[in-house]
C-alpha cells in the first residue's frame, strides 16, 4: 500500500493492491495525507485534543446536549441520532459503563472507517473519549474487524502515545475523569458488525446477535449499560464540540446534517472517498467527483450504501445522498458508499455474488436467515446459469418476503433486500436469462 499526496491540499491517492482511489475532504479527511497523519504530534499541530479539553470543562449532559442539537446521525448504516442513543444511558446505576467503537466494517463496497484507522486514528480516539466522558463510562472498547492487522497495530501505537501524554488512563487533562482504552481484535466475522454481536464477540462468546429489548444501553457489555458508534461517528465528535453544535447542523440538509464520508466504488473513473455535505446528488457523487463511468459508458444501477441496501436504477441518480431521500426510493443510505455498476453488468450475477455473500455471514441462529439466505444463493445461481424457471423468479421474490422482519438482527432483512431489489428493478433481464437459458451477458461460469 502506498499513499501519494498531490500538493499541498488535502486530495491526495492510495493504491490499495493494485486499485488506486481518490480521497479529498476538509474537515474528518484534514491531516490525513499530511505525513506521519497517524502520529499524535501531527495531530496536536493541527488542533488535535483541543476538543477533548473543551468538553471535558463542560457537564456530560451537556456535551450530549451538543450532539443531539448537531443532529448527527450514526454512520454506520442504522443512521441512529446519536445523541439520543448517548441520552439511553442511565444516569443512576452502580454498574459500569461502557463505549464500545464499531471498526468492524465489513460492508462489502464500504471501506472509509479503515482510512480513519490508518491515516487519522487519533481523531477516532479522541470522538471516543468525549464519547466516554458525556455517557460517563471508564473504559472505551476499540472492536475492529480481524482482517485489519495493520490498523490494529496503528491504533494501538496511538492508544500508547495519548497515554503517555495524559489522554488516556487516570486524570485526563487533570480534569478527574478516568477512561481506559482497549483494542479488541475480532475474527472476521460479518455478524460482529452488528451492535450486540460484537458485545457477544468482547465477552469470548459465540457472534450471534442478542434479542431486543432490553437494549445495549441499559444491558449491553457484560450486563452493563452500553453505547456502540461506528468509527467515523465519532470521528464526527471532536468537530462537533469544537466548532459548536450549530456549524455541524448548518451542513447538509435538515434531519441529515453534517460531512459524509462517501466511498465510491465500482465502474468509476476516480474510484475513491469524498468527504461532501450530507445530501449531496448521488449523480454529482458519480460525474463531478468520481470522473463518470470508464468509456462514457451508461449507469446500469447503483447500490448505495453498502451491499445490503436494494439497487437503484440508472436513471434514479439525481437523488440526494442521504438516509430520508433513499428510503423514500424504496432503497437504503447505509454506509454512504455507492457501487457503481455500468451497462455491462449481468444483474442476475450481481444479485448472486451479493446473495452468496450473506448465505456464507449468517450465523445461522435463525432459520429464515439460516435457509432463506443460502435459498436465495441457489435460486440466483439457476437464473444465472440458464437453469431457471419463471417460478424461480416468482419465489426469490416470496422468500425474501418471509425472511424480512422475522429474525433477530438485520441480516435476515440484508440478505432479503438486494435479491428483491435486483428481481424486481431488472425483472427483464431475469426473464431474459430464463427464456433463453444462458446469462446474455456471457456470464455464468463461475462455481
Amino acid at each position: 500500500m502506498w499513499w501519494r499526496a498531490s500538493g499541498a491540499s488535502t486530495s491526495f491517492s492510495v493504491r490499495w493492491t493494485a486499485r488506486s482511489i481518490t480521497v479529498q475532504g476538509n474537515t474528518l479527511l484534514k491531516t490525513v495525507g499530511l505525513p506521519d497523519s497517524h502520529r499524535l504530534e501531527v495531530y496536536r499541530k493541527h488542533g488535535g485534543y483541543e476538543a477533548l479539553g473543551v468538553a471535558l470543562q463542560k457537564t456530560p449532559d451537556d456535551v450530549i446536549d451538543m450532539v443531539k442539537r448537531s443532529g448527527l446521525r450514526g454512520r454506520g448504516g442504522a443512521g441512529f441520532p446519536a445523541g439520543t442513543k448517548w441520552g439511553f444511558v442511565p444516569k443512576s446505576t452502580d454498574k459500569p459503563k461502557y463505549m464500545c467503537v464499531n471498526a468492524d466494517e465489513s460492508e462489502p463496497g464500504a471501506f472509509k472507517d479503515r482510512l480513519l484507522l490508518q491515516k487519522d486514528p487519533h481523531q477516532v480516539i479522541e470522538g471516543t473519549l468525549i464519547g466516554a466522558y458525556a455517557i460517563g463510562a471508564g473504559r472505551a472498547y476499540i472492536y475492529i474487524r480481524g482482517e485489519f492487522l495493520p490498523e490494529a497495530r496503528i491504533i494501538n501505537e496511538a492508544i500508547a502515545e495519548a497515554r503517555q501524554a495524559g489522554l488516556i488512563g487516570k486524570n485526563i487533562l487533570k480534569s478527574g475523569f478516568d477512561c481506559e482504552v482497549t483494542v479488541y481484535l475480532g475474527a472476521g466475522a460479518y455478524i460482529c458488525g452488528e451492535e450486540t454481536g460484537l458485545l457477544q464477540s468482547i465477552e469470548g462468546k459465540r457472534g450471534e446477535p442478542r434479542l431486543k429489548p432490553p437494549f445495549p444501553a441499559v444491558v449491553g457489555l457484560f450486563g452493563c449499560p452500553t453505547v456502540i458508534n461506528n468509527v467515523e461517528t465519532l470521528a464526527c465528535v471532536p468537530h462537533i464540540v469544537k466548532h459548536g453544535w450549530e456549524w455541524f447542523a448548518a451542513i447538509g440538509t435538515e434531519r441529515n446534517t453534517g460531512p459524509k464520508l462517501f466511498g465510491l466504488s465500482g465502474h468509476i473513473n476516480r474510484p475513491g472517498i469524498y468527504e461532501l455535505p450530507m445530501g449531496t446528488p448521488l449523480r454529482t457523487l458519480i460525474e463531478e467527483h468520481g470522473g463518470g463511468i470508464p468509456g462514457g459508458r451508461p449507469v446500469k444501477g447503483v447500490i448505495p450504501g453498502g451491499a445490503s441496501c436494494p439497487v437503484i436504477g440508472g436513471d434514479e441518480i439525481d437523488i440526494p445522498m442521504d438516509f430520508d431521500s433513499l428510503a423514500r426510493a424504496g432503497s437504503l443510505f447505509g454506509t454512504g458508499t455507492p457501487i457503481v455498476m455500468d451497462d455491462t453488468t449481468c444483474m442476475v450475477r450481481a444479485a448472486w455474488i451479493t446473495a452468496r455473500f450473506f448465505a456464507h455471514e449468517s450465523c445461522g441462529q435463525c432459520t429464515p436467515c439460516r435457509e432463506g439466505a443460502g435459498w436465495l444463493q441457489r435460486l440466483l445461481w439457476k437464473i444465472e446459469v440458464g437453469e431457471g424457471t419463471e417460478r424461480d423468479l416468482d419465489l426469490i421474490l416470496s422468500v425474501a418476503d418471509h425472511i424480512e422482519g422475522n429474525t433477530i438482527c438485520a441480516l435476515g432483512d440484508a440478505a432479503a433486500w438486494p435479491a428483491r431489489g435486483f428481481a424486481r428493478k431488472y425483472r427483464d433481464e431475469f426473464l431474459q436469462h430464463i427464456r433463453e437459458k444462458r446469462c446474455p451477458l456471457g456470464g455464468g461460469s463461475l462455481h
